[in-house]
């Protein structure tokens, strides 16, 4: 599909009815856009709820000049709903939102101009700050990154590609070229879905866009919350939660080194897992069972350990992604 559009926010939603209509109203009243052309694509994600029902609703009493589509995507996890977004989009830029990422009321106008000023930027991630259901404990501020939560500042920064270091995809924004022109077809990582905890495919997914030589920001001026429910401040939710994430970090660590020189950085990265994992052990010792923090990290680390080797054996790295 051409680019029609100056700008199209998309959102990725699994059974969704309760978050979407809080989203679609902030978004309904957006500011200065009068001159953007602009959409919203909602990607129902194999929902089992009512998340069409909602969007059909919200469509026909829709008073806005922007249009409000909706379309299914029957293959489950992220990524698959993300490529599906751009497949769909018109627009220049593509801005996710995730079903509970609620933008400030200039977030679409702060975007697009911000793609604007920086044309070698092939994403860039907005400022999340978290609306916790109940407050977390006092060192969570350790892990709190990991639940899409970005607070770098007041001023843009790039990100790095030495830094090893990249945004998640809550309040992402996407040059819609630059996707097309750097991400495989077909990703090791798809997302999390029932039974299966691997995640960080948008890292997989922004790692490719930076190999390909676009930069990657930080603009502190778009603005969303990100609405965190009790339940995910839970030891059933996040360790379970970490361990995916170590498990999924081979992928990301090894996209941008050449094949020829893999084996030797996943050994330098194997003995930095071991000495983290050591260092944890020392340092918490027996409260690893009553400090989740220190247990979520432990989960990591172990999990970034063994990650070549569970993917390996469950046939993630002999996907064929071109």
């Amino acid at each position: 599909m051409t680019e029609s559009l100056d700008f199209t926010v998309a959102i990725p939603t699994y059974n969704g009815e309760s978050r979407l209509p809080e989203l679609l109203e902030r978004l309904q009243n957006q500011i200065d856009t009068e001159n953007l052309t602009w959409e919203i694509i909602v990607v129902d994600n194999n929902s089992t709820d009512s998340t069409a029902k909602v969007v059909q609703t919200f469509q026909q009493n829709w008073q806005c000049p922007y249009p409000l589509k909706y379309c299914f995507e029957a293959r489950q996890g992220a990524a698959y709903a993300r490529k599906r977004a751009v497949e769909e989009a018109q627009g220049k830029f593509i801005g996710f939102l995730d079903d509970d990422n609620y933008p400030v009321s200039s977030w679409v106008a702060t975007a697009y101009a911000f793609g604007q000023k920086y044309p070698k930027a092939g994403a860039y991630a907005s400022q999340i700050h978290p609306d916790w259901e109940v407050e977390p404990p006092e060192n969570f501020q350790r892990i709190a990154p990991f639940l899409a939560i970005t607070e770098r500042g007041d001023l843009p920064l790039l990100y790095e590609p030495t830094k090893k270091l990249l945004p998640p995809s809550a309040g992402l924004v996407v040059r819609r070229e630059a996707w097309l022109e750097s991400v495989p077809n077909k990703s090791i990582l798809t997302g999390r879905i029932n039974g299966n905890m691997l995640t960080s495919e948008d890292l997989e997914m922004l790692s490719y866009i930076q190999k390909s030589g676009w930069e990657i920001w930080y603009n502190p001026e778009m603005e969303i919350y990100h609405r965190i429910p009790s339940f995910r401040l839970q030891k059933a939710y996040l360790v379970p939660f970490f361990r995916g994430i170590g498990l999924s970090r081979y992928v990301t660590r090894m996209v941008n080194i050449k094949p020829i020189y893999r084996p030797a950085a996943c050994l330098v990265y194997m003995i930095n897992d071991i000495r983290k994992i050591t260092f944890q052990l020392i340092k918490y010792q027996t409260k690893l069972k009553t400090d989740l923090v220190a247990a979520c990290e432990m989960q990591l680390f172990v999990g970034s350990l063994i990650s070549p080797f569970y993917l390996w054996k469950n046939g993630y790295l002999k996907t064929n992604r071109k």
